[in-house]
């Protein structure tokens, strides 16, 4: 599988106005470029996002929007540098790129844009899967994760401009983390990871965004049953939650965080 040598932040000089003092210098802003995803030559969906963890991208992507049911469906990625962007060429086997022909949408997706292009309201709403398995969460272990979530975003720290995704085990513990312009590709990004390292679903998902219909469609896909979001949901991402059973977790913040779904997987 072919590999892209992009950054995900570029240093870039800039002026600062501070309390009418002027000073300048060096900074580092995130990348942001487009992402081209071809399946078996074709082009599916271009999408702005972060030029890292490319790979983890075209895996998670392919696995929340039902493209594949299991990344062992995946032949092969090559990822290849474009003058216009990146494009991540995906080879799936016959079954699944003849039924992707049938429903095929020419979307272009935008940073924090899950619905562009969709024809039909039957395209962008999706029926949810519905999770299957027991899940225990304590609310301190959501505390412990959204404390920990902060030092371990490297690129938001040093950029200030992308959203991240994190992997959680039941006590709190971030497995995984990953980060991008758009939410919905963090996300995807984090799924694609868990696939490719074997992570069971025993555990859960911390978003830097609000929660929408999109991630917790795509959480549910995955057969993650609990989501926790630092921003607020949306009242389609609370009726996806009750359609699918994610237990659905807004506000992350310090010492606070509200359940919205799904309380009876949470403990003291």
């Amino acid at each position: 599988m072919g590999g892209s040598t992009s950054s995900g932040s570029v240093p870039v000089r800039r002026l600062v106005w501070n309390k009418g003092k002027i000073s300048d210098g060096d900074d580092w802003v995130a990348s942001e470029t487009a992402v081209a995803l071809m399946y078996n030559c074709i082009s599916h969906v271009v999408m702005m996002a972060t030029p890292l963890d490319l790979e983890d991208f075209a895996i998670g992507f392919s696995l929340s929007e039902g493209i594949v049911d299991s990344a062992k469906d995946i032949l092969d990625i090559e990822i290849v540098d474009d003058p216009n962007g990146i494009v991540v060429s995906v080879m799936i086997p016959e079954q699944p790129f003849d039924a992707l022909k049938d429903q095929r949408r020419n979307l272009t997706g935008r940073t924090g844009c899950g619905l562009c292009g969709a024809e039909t309201l039957e395209q962008a709403i999706r029926p949810p899967r519905v999770v299957e398995g027991d899940l225990q969460v304590s609310h301190a272990a959501i505390q412990s994760a959204i404390e920990a979530f902060a030092q371990g975003q490297e690129l938001m720290n040093q950029t200030g401009a992308v959203h991240g995704a994190a992997w959680c085990d039941t006590q709190g513990n971030l497995l995984l983390i990953r980060e991008d312009v758009g939410r919905h590709n963090a996300l995807d990004k984090l799924l694609g990871a868990m696939s490719r390292e074997g992570q069971n679903d025993n555990g859960f998902v911390l978003v830097t965004s609000r929660a929408s219909y999109e991630m917790v469609t795509k959480v549910a896909m995955a057969n993650i049953k609990l989501m926790v979001a630092v921003s607020a949901p949306t009242s389609l991402a609370i009726d996806m939650a009750k359609a699918s059973g994610v237990s659905l977790v807004g506000f992350g913040r310090d010492q606070r965080h509200t359940v919205y779904f799904g309380a009876e997987r949470l403990t003291a």
